[in-house]
């Protein structure tokens, strides 16, 4: 590694898009916004998905898969594919559902006029609170489970945006980033480590929908299938979350959500499209 040359910022930064490097050079921008005219696909079922099996994606499929295996029906619902890659969360029709242009989004057409739904945490509190499922109703356990919720929210910029950025996209590797980004995600594996400790799941004896924000982000990282980073970052030190996550893991609605809007990896973890509970077996 080596640290980056003198850099100083001008007095108004202009972007230089043929400077821009990395992974996601091609659909970063700063600013937001349709750049092609392309109308959302409805399904049959009231709750509509657009998304991809990221992290972000993925809460929100074992969520719905876990309410319809607690035998909620009026979950079934349609994941329509967004591959960010290719700049689908860009169309007139994704803009209109996210006007951030990130994945997942979701519209609820059992209302009128349906409701629309962005960032991933939104969307699992309103789902949560739907089917009165995957949230304590106690005021001081509901106070505990939305407070590691929000930590996930507020804690993975650190871990996606930074680390894993310098670490695994980043078109050169430079030292202090990858330095900061990593003492800081190891201070999050700690935090959640020491909370385990004493715990099943995050919040106490419950699994909530703070267990499933917090699994596909710190459980894949700690499985080392996220960057390919277990190794540099030591997860097995962290027996706590090392626990946690398998048992997660290997719940089968959770094995079911991991599979939708996945377009990579192994051919039978692949459902580009889940339209019918079927599609998944």
């Amino acid at each position: 590694m080596s640290n980056p040359p003198t850099y100083t910022p001008p007095t108004v930064w202009q972007w230089d898009a043929d400077a821009e490097g990395g992974k996601f050079a091609n659909i970063n921008r700063p600013v937001s916004g349709a750049t092609h005219e392309k109308a959302l696909q409805v399904g049959k079922h009231p709750l509509q998905l657009y998304s991809l099996a990221t992290p972000n994606g993925v809460k929100v499929t074992i969520m719905l898969e876990e309410l319809l295996a607690l035998g909620h029906s009026e979950a079934e619902y349609d994941a329509w594919l967004v591959n960010i890659m290719e700049g689908d969360q860009f169309s007139s029709g994704f803009v209109s559902a996210n006007p951030n242009s990130k994945i997942p989004a979701l519209f609820d057409h059992s209302t009128t006029p349906p409701t629309r739904l962005f960032e991933s945490g939104a969307i699992l509190l309103y789902l949560a609170e739907k089917f009165n499922a995957f949230l304590p109703t106690d005021l001081s356990a509901k106070a505990e489970c939305l407070s590691w919720l929000f930590w996930q929210m507020g804690s993975v910029p650190y871990l996606g945006g930074g680390f894993g950025h310098f670490y695994a996209y980043a078109p050169e590797k430079w030292q202090y980033p990858i330095d900061r980004f990593t003492m800081e995600v190891k201070r999050q594996l700690d935090v959640l480590d020491q909370n385990l400790a004493n715990r099943r799941f995050l919040c106490g004896d419950e699994y909530t929908v703070a267990d499933i924000a917090i699994y596909p982000w710190y459980g894949g990282l700690v499985m080392g299938k996220l960057y390919e980073a277990g190794e540099f970052l030591d997860v097995q030190s962290y027996k706590h979350v090392q626990r946690w996550t398998e048992e997660i893991h290997n719940r089968p609605a959770v094995k079911r959500g991991r599979k939708v809007n996945r377009v990579w990896g192994e051919e039978d973890e692949q459902v580009a499209e889940r339209h019918n509970a079927s599609d998944l077996d």
